[in-house]
């Protein structure tokens, strides 16, 4: 395992934000497990966990306009740093051609931070983009592994608050491996939530 300080990569037109390691799931799939980085990015464990400082003087350093979107995603659950996401989107807001904001999460924020953490997230961001993974709760409990017995519930609980802010654009995300039986489960899991499933390929 190679540490670094990636706090920042590219990945297409997008902006990537890397402030955690820490992961409340063990996911059966998850990246981690075969690599130190995702798509060709320089190695994303972080030797810590980088401060407001480091943040905003990494952010500096990047022509935010260019993107198409900023997106709080690295190698663990951005949520874990909640008060990291609130303070960047704001610093991020603040410059000149801020691009949308997307939070990519697992969607058991509330349970990491012990509150509903949906209000300030939807007030933050342009796009809340939740890991569904699976279409029922027992195949979801196999292949994330949370360590929250209530994760399944917890995440969809999350997904309807999410909603009825009528703040952010709610997604769903499953990926095109699994069955297409549990694609279907999982839209109507989003569906009766209020969110759009989004069904992506395994190399995006």
């Amino acid at each position: 395992m190679k540490k670094s300080m990636t706090i920042s990569y590219e990945v297409g037109n997008n902006l990537y934000l890397n402030f955690t390691n820490k992961c409340p799931c063990a996911c059966t799939f998850c990246i981690r497990n075969n690599s130190d980085g995702a798509y060709g990015s320089d190695p994303l464990w972080l030797d810590h966990e980088p401060t407001m400082e480091e943040i905003t003087e990494n952010l500096d350093s990047r022509d935010i306009a260019k993107y198409d979107e900023i997106v709080f995603c690295g190698f663990g659950e951005p949520t874990e740093r909640l008060d990291a996401i609130l303070a960047t989107a704001d610093y991020l807001r603040k410059r000149p051609g801020c691009p949308a904001l997307r939070l990519n999460t697992n969607g058991l924020g509330d349970l990491v931070n012990g509150r509903n953490i949906a209000p300030e997230l939807c007030k933050a961001l342009d796009i809340i983009s939740i890991s569904l993974n699976a279409g029922t709760k027992d195949e979801y409990m196999k292949v994330t592994r949370p360590r929250f017995p209530d994760a399944w519930e917890a995440m969809h609980e999350f997904t309807r608050n999410c909603v009825n802010t009528g703040e952010a654009k709610v997604i769903m995300s499953v990926v095109d491996v699994i069955p297409q039986e549990q694609i279907e489960a999982s839209r109507k899991v989003a569906e009766s939530l209020g969110a759009v499933l989004r069904v992506r390929t395994f190399d995006e």
